[in-house]
């Protein structure tokens, strides 16, 4: 099964920017939806960004005009850069993937701490 593993979150200031990265153990179609989702401590995960399989973008409101949604289907890597972090953006950031035939399959996930 294709395994995702997130990485470069991290401990910054609030305006500071991340880029978070996904990268799946095996080729994964470039039609598959994938996404990235929020946990702050003690509540459930939101999507924040995701690329649907014709390539659509969506955002969660409270991120658009600062966060990107973007993959490289060479490197099996979907990636999130994050621009002007604010406080409210904390949280363990989660990459899905909607493999056709399967179920969901969820990484690890990556903390994010935006101190202000």
């Amino acid at each position: 099964q294709v395994q995702l593993v997130e990485s470069g979150g991290g401990l910054v200031q609030a305006g500071a920017s991340l880029t978070l990265s996904c990268v799946a153990s095996e080729k994964i179609a470039s039609t598959t939806p994938m996404g990235w989702y929020r946990q702050p401590a003690g509540q459930p995960r939101k999507l924040v960004a995701g690329i649907a399989s014709g390539g659509w973008l969506n955002y969660a409101d409270s991120v658009k005009g600062r966060f990107t949604v973007s993959r490289d289907n060479a490197k099996n890597t979907l990636y999130l850069q994050m621009n002007n972090l604010k406080s409210e953006d904390t949280g363990v950031y989660i990459c899905k993937a909607e493999i056709p035939g399967t179920v969901s399959v969820w990484g690890q996930g990556t903390q994010v701490t935006v101190s202000s």
